[in-house]
């Protein structure tokens, strides 16, 4: 560029930013009109904000936030706990154990066009009450359970609510792969080229079953992420994602469901999200989903994501004599996870599922993955080099023991007059503690202890000598903190949860493991490269489903997510949020709280996160006789954590034989660099290493 062209360039650059201040300058007036409409429709007496929020396209908090007048009397009943503005477009999960989103059977109130469950915030489980209003600022409140026969009631399960044995075959879904990019789909042995216009859905599904007459149940996108062709129309991804789902589709509609596996609606999501359509007459059913569920593909073809597919199936059936292919890892890792429960003998009858209220308390108490970036002055402010070791099939390591039978509750009075051994012995088992924590006047390391943090589901690891702090933690992160190689922490037990030990998963785990080894190994020994390629993704992918199976095990509270057409707008649910609206739907969402889901069991889920949590500080690897972690590098040199890996300013002597939980170098950049601060520049940084440390094993 030179000096005339910087400076036409500079000229434009002005006259977008005079364009700008216009366009906030017209925003704000119509803001301002609108609230002054919104004052005005107070005036009436029967005025009310559920139907004053669809015409004003904001939610209902945000409507009596601004006119609290309107505020309903149901409303200003929960308002601490419900009462908030719909969030910004969250940032994508963390590449190591993404949390995983489990469609679920949706409502469909009058004139819904699309519905589908996600995860919501935290609630406060039933019967415990709400905090007051904190400031953005504050750290969380967790809850804690009631004292006396109120919170005794809590421990049981369920009634008539268990995970059972299917007496049924799943049924295998015919399935194709495509590439919207390029118009390229493979089906079976066939490859076809489509031409899919402007790649709405209605021209995929009008290419793919012209192409197809017999039609297919299944459309994987390899490539081209068509839900996103519009994304610069709308403010937030996940906006321009429904107004895709939600655009016309001649001849085809809203799929409500079929089969034992039931799943009503498309499925909202920023980047994996799940369109179901079937056609006007019943006759056929079809979902399009996106291939980056299982893995993620670089640059790979239809036809790599095809033999992936196959390899999987056939090292599955090795190890699951019925063994089908689902829509996501989430929904096979269960239905894979529910033919290991044993048709006779102990647990034959299942295993019942716990209490609402447990549930609730377990979701807002038990954290999944360890993110935090350490930044100046507890580190350098230049770094002589950032070392990433990332922990390999880490969750895996940790399903060998998990919680069963009907829980007991341990008062911290209880607990206190128990003899050490059995203390010990509590605090080593399947258990769930409400503490008091004391960081060592000394201490000069990492925070050992989650305690909660300003936001949604937001934690953090003091690490400050002498704070104090109240939290809710598993035992293998309070046996961890209690036995350190440094210095012991003080823990005060206020309350617990306690189980047997059982192994409900370790079977499932075991066969699961067994198919990551065989396919990481094919991956390694195929001369091939296709299709050693494939292997790896398909490892992958046996990943994807023993990760995703965890997390569905959580079970978080839904959201039900809806649109109604503009001309119905009285029919938008009372207590739904106005998500987003344009000249034809109005798209919203609302709590819908637990599904009787028997399958959940957030205690697996807890124990095997705060496993993996306590295992970035600390692992004992046997057969080398040494350890590994956050706690065997030196003070000042863990510049963060992430889910299953960490940052380290010292390469360390770690050993890996590629077992599950090992820990692998998989990333090198030497410095001196600047300490990163967001974690924006610590993926940055991250991405860097990887590229410059060539030599990765394959299964990794």
């Amino acid at each position: 560029m030179d000096a005339s062209s910087y400076n036409a360039a500079l000229a434009d650059l002005r006259t977008v930013r005079d364009d700008i201040k216009k366009a906030q300058a017209t925003l704000a007036k119509l803001e301002a009109e609108r609230d002054k409409h919104l004052a005005r429709l107070a005036d009436y007496a029967k005025a009310k904000a559920e139907r004053i929020a669809p015409a004003a396209g904001l939610s209902l908090a945000e409507v009596v936030a601004r006119v609290p007048a309107l505020a309903p009397q149901t409303l200003a009943d929960t308002a601490p706990v419900e009462d908030r503005a719909p969030a910004p477009e969250a940032a994508p999960a963390p590449p190591h154990e993404p949390q995983p989103h489990v469609p679920q059977p949706a409502a469909e109130p009058a004139a819904a066009q699309s519905a589908e469950a996600r995860p919501q915030p935290s609630p406060v489980p039933a019967g415990v009450s709400a905090p007051a209003a904190q400031s953005p600022e504050e750290p969380r409140v967790l809850p804690s359970i009631p004292e006396g026969e109120a919170g005794d009631a809590w421990f049981a399960h369920t009634k008539n609510l268990s995970s059972t044995r299917p007496n049924f075959v799943q049924q295998a879904r015919s399935t194709v792969f495509l590439d919207t990019d390029t118009g390229v789909l493979v089906h079976r042995n066939d490859t076809h080229h489509l031409d899919l216009g402007t790649r709405t859905a209605a021209e995929i599904l009008t290419a793919v079953f012209h192409i197809l007459p017999e039609g297919v149940d299944r459309i994987y996108i390899t490539a081209g992420d068509p839900w996103h062709r519009d994304a610069d129309r709308h403010p937030y991804l996940r906006d321009a994602v429904a107004a895709w789902l939600n655009a016309p589709t001649p001849g085809w509609r809203t799929d409500t469901g079929r089969g034992r596996d039931k799943m009503a609606g498309h499925f909202v999501h920023a980047r994996h999200p799940v369109a179901r359509y079937m056609r006007d007459d019943e006759s056929q059913h079809v979902e399009i989903r996106s291939m980056g569920e299982w893995f993620d593909l670089d640059g790979d073809t239809p036809a790599t994501a095809r033999d992936a597919f196959v390899l999987l199936w056939q090292a599955l059936r090795r190890h699951f004599d019925d063994a089908v292919l689902m829509g996501s890892p989430s929904q096979t890792g269960r239905d894979l996870w529910t033919r290991t429960i044993p048709a006779r003998g102990q647990h034959s009858e299942g295993f019942p599922v716990l209490s609402e209220e447990l549930r609730g308390l377990l979701h807002a108490t038990a954290g999944q993955g360890r993110n935090e970036l350490i930044v100046p002055p507890r580190v350098p402010e230049r770094l002589p080099q950032l070392v990433e070791y990332d922990r390999t099939f880490a969750y895996a390591k940790h399903t060998w023991k998990s919680p069963v039978g009907t829980p007991r509750r341990i008062t911290g009075r209880q607990f206190a007059a128990w003899p050490e051994k059995e203390q010990n012995r509590a605090l080593y088992g399947c258990g769930h503690w409400h503490i008091r924590v004391t960081v060592p006047d000394t201490w000069d390391h990492v925070g050992l202890l989650p305690a909660p943090a300003p936001g949604d589901r937001a934690w953090h690891y003091p690490a400050t000598p002498g704070a104090t702090f109240t939290t809710w933690a598993g035992g293998p992160e309070i046996h961890t903190a209690l036995t350190n190689p440094l210095t012991p922490w003080k823990i005060e037990i206020l309350d617990g949860i306690l189980w047997e030990d059982g192994k409900p998963l370790d079977d499932w785990a075991k066969k699961l493991k067994e198919a990551w080894a065989n396919l990481s190994a094919q991956a390694h020994f195929q001369q091939d490269p296709p299709q050693a390629r494939a292997a790896h993704l398909a490892a992958r992918a046996v990943r994807s489903i023993l990760l995703y199976g965890i997390g569905s095990f959580a079970q978080r509270p839904r959201m039900v997510t809806g649109t109604t057409p503009r001309t119905q707008e009285r029919d938008v649910p009372a207590d739904a949020e106005i998500i987003g609206f344009d000249d034809e739907t109005i798209t919203w969402h609302k709590p819908t709280g637990f599904s009787r889901d028997p399958n959940a069991h957030p205690e697996w889920a807890a124990a095997i996160w705060s496993g993996a949590r306590a295992a970035l500080l600390t692992q004992r690897h046997r057969a080398d006789d040494t350890y590994a972690g956050a706690l065997h590098a030196a003070p000042g040199t863990v510049i963060a954590f992430r889910t299953d890996a960490l940052y380290l300013i010292q390469p360390q002597a770690w050993p890996h034989h590629g077992q599950p939980g090992d820990y692998l170098k998989k990333g090198h950049l030497t410095g001196p660099l600047t300490a990163p601060t967001s974690e924006e520049q610590l993926l940055a940084l991250r991405d860097a290493g990887r590229t410059a440390l060539t030599t990765i094993p394959a299964g990794a």
